[in-house]
């Protein structure tokens, strides 16, 4: 009986010396999972009854347990190397065969798929061309191919327009000159588009000058009114009277002010008496020599200007002959100039030449808005997009200050002009689009719309020498074009989103802008996320998901049974698996670039193996003892 339990107790031993020794065999052996023995003893029993003094007849191994404890996870330098954190398994294709394992070693075998060191395929949720995970499992594969362009179709911009600005563009209507006599006796009545009073110019006196009038009428805000007096001096005086008459005079009279004084001693053509007149002490006066109705064939003028507006008296001929005929009197004319604020001019006593015609005349941009000459907007940023082939174009948006709607108060308005590629689109070379802001300086409409979308359809993608590339045009119906743009996209047309875009009294600057395009890109690397998603990175800053990590978890993990590799296989013990995506239910994440470690404690190892070899040591005593004992039994004869 003692020898019996003696050998028991040194097979017991030596299991647990085994187990000890295949511990630390793997101490260093990723994603190992450490195993303990675990003993019973043994008693001898009858069909009823244990007896009275039962005895023991030893000890036996029961189980030989595997600890599933989280080990250690250390950092690697391989992108595809994962440790989970938390529960859960790899699920491994081992030609057909589902094993599950902690030890995340991966690489890429020649044909792209996901393996492990003894070439078992990784399980995970397969994704579409573009980058959409689907909830289909199989083996990870990772596409080296190049990713295909895409055009841009959607260009967000959050800016903020500096309120501050001042109004740099002017506009203007610019009417014909108006004779004084179709001015006298009347008064006109200025209205505004942004709120301001109607101003009232009195009536025009019957006696007044062109210089009064003008006077008068640039009174009013937003007009301008200049006067001016152009005589064109006909009826024979030619360089041949000049020089043929004995003794040529001329007199100038301003408003019958008295003749001003003119040497015309030596005069001998009209360039001569041109120069006299300029002589003159008056610089509101000068005159010059013209091509009368700039026909070469019809001899020269004298033309004679006074600048404010002032009534000419001009007389001459030849003193041999007497006294001079009768001078030519000559009024002067105004010309009106009315800015984009004066939304309509009434007379009131009849109708005046820019009266008429003022909803006709059309504006005139004195300072016209330029891309070239940043002092014609006041803010612009440019950004990247992309054509159907990939080619990258730059578009440029510019913003110019306009003057505020209605009173002025509660609202502000900007222009935005669009340039790609030097050229401007979206129609704005003849109209640019309106911006509109509230009282918050949020944006309330582009064009009337409330979502603040331009939609592009008139740009055709040109290469550096200004001819089209090949990629796709504007559409044929640009009416048809909607937003968002359909996939897949047919044109080069494009939304410009402006909602997020303010106007605070603050600095200019550009939040954040965004477009949906980019061109080819190589597979430049690979990245895991915590929920297992292998995103691959490329040349051209883009990054697509191919695919996601399946974990399994099993309601019985001590069931498992090992295999070999670092691998377990399912049984009836550890029941089915639950799979799913990392991060989810009471499965762990992933941990990218990382390794778990054997979960062996090496120095609680090495005390188990003093306890074994002394287990083994003791039991070996008992044979020892028991023999001894036998020994003297036999020597008593």
């Amino acid at each position: 009986m003692a020898f019996n339990t003696g050998l028991s107790g040194l097979r017991a031993a030596s299991v647990d010396l085994e187990v000890t020794g295949n511990n630390i065999a793997n101490a260093s052996t990723v994603g190992f999972k450490g195993s303990r023995v675990q003993f019973g003893d043994l008693y001898a029993s009858g069909f009823l009854s244990s007896g009275s003094n039962p005895i023991g007849d030893g000890v036996r191994v029961q189980d030989v347990a595997q600890s599933f404890g989280q080990g250690n996870i250390s950092f690697t330098d391989n992108g595809l190397d994962m440790a989970i954190s938390g529960d859960g398994f790899f699920i491994l294709n081992n030609g057909g065969e589902i094993r599950y394992s902690r030890a995340g070693q991966f690489t890429i075998d020649k044909n792209g798929f996901v393996i492990n060191n003894q070439n078992m395929k990784v399980q995970g949720y397969t994704a579409d061309d573009d980058g959409n995970l689907s909830g289909i499992r199989g083996d990870l594969q990772i596409q080296t191919d190049n990713l295909a362009p895409r055009r841009t179709t959607n260009l967000t911009s959050s800016l903020n327009l500096d309120s501050r600005e001042s109004v740099l563009e002017r506009r203007i209507r610019d009417f014909a000159p108006i004779g004084i006599g179709s001015l006298r006796g009347e008064g006109f009545s200025f209205s505004y588009s942004d709120g301001s009073t109607d101003y009232s110019v009195p009536a025009i006196d019957a006696n007044a000058s062109a210089r009064d009038a003008a006077a008068a009428i640039n009174a009013a805000p937003g007009v301008t009114a200049t006067a001016t007096t152009s005589a064109v001096l006909d009826g024979g005086l030619d360089d041949n009277f000049v020089s043929t008459a004995g003794d040529f005079r001329l007199e100038l009279q301003v408003n019958n002010s008295g003749a001003i004084p003119l040497d015309l001693s030596n005069v001998s053509s009209l360039d001569d008496v041109a120069k006299a007149i300029n002589a003159t002490s008056d610089n509101a006066i000068s005159a010059s020599v013209v091509d009368h109705d700039d026909d070469p064939l019809t001899p020269e003028r004298l033309r004679v200007i006074h600048s404010g507006g002032d009534k000419l008296d001009i007389a001459y001929g030849d003193a041999a002959a007497g006294a001079l005929p009768a001078p030519t009197t000559f009024e002067g004319e105004v010309l009106v100039t009315t800015d984009r604020n004066v939304s309509q001019a009434t007379s009131d006593a009849g109708t005046t030449n820019f009266v008429d015609t003022f909803d006709a005349t059309p504006f005139t941009v004195t300072n016209e808005f330029n891309p070239i000459d940043q002092r014609t907007y006041n803010h612009a940023t440019s950004t990247t997009i992309y054509d159907s082939l990939g080619n990258d174009h730059k578009l440029t948006q510019f913003y110019v200050k306009e003057p505020s709607p209605g009173n002025g108060v509660g609202q502000s308005q900007w222009s935005v002009y669009l340039q790609i590629d030097g050229e401007l689109v979206g129609g704005t070379d003849q109209t640019p689009y309106t911006a509109t802001f509230d009282q918050d300086g949020e944006l309330q409409s582009v064009n009337g719309d409330p979502n603040g979308e331009i939609i592009i359809t008139d740009w055709t993608p040109k290469d550096p020498s200004g001819d089209p590339n090949g990629a796709d045009g504007p559409p044929a119906d640009p009416d048809s074009v909607v937003s968002p743009i359909p996939e897949p996209a047919t044109s080069s047309a494009f939304v410009l989103n402006l909602a997020d875009t303010t106007q605070y009294g603050a600095a200019f600057g550009v939040n954040d802008q965004r477009q949906n395009g980019y061109t080819t890109g190589r597979l430049s690397g690979l990245d895991v996320s915590g929920e297992g998603v292998i995103f691959a990175r490329y040349t051209n800053g883009q990054s697509k998901s191919l695919g996601q990590v399946a974990l399994g978890a099993f309601s019985n993990t001590d069931g498992l049974s090992p295999v070999g590799d670092t691998t377990w296989v399912e049984t009836f013990e550890s029941g089915q698996p639950v799979i799913g995506a990392p991060d989810t239910g009471t499965l762990g994440s992933i941990e990218a670039s990382s390794v778990e470690e054997s979960n062996v404690d090496l120095s609680a190892e090495l005390v188990n193996l003093i306890i074994a070899q002394r287990n083994y040591q003791a039991n070996a005593k008992t044979i020892e003892t028991s023999d001894a004992v036998t020994q003297t039994i036999i020597n008593l004869r």
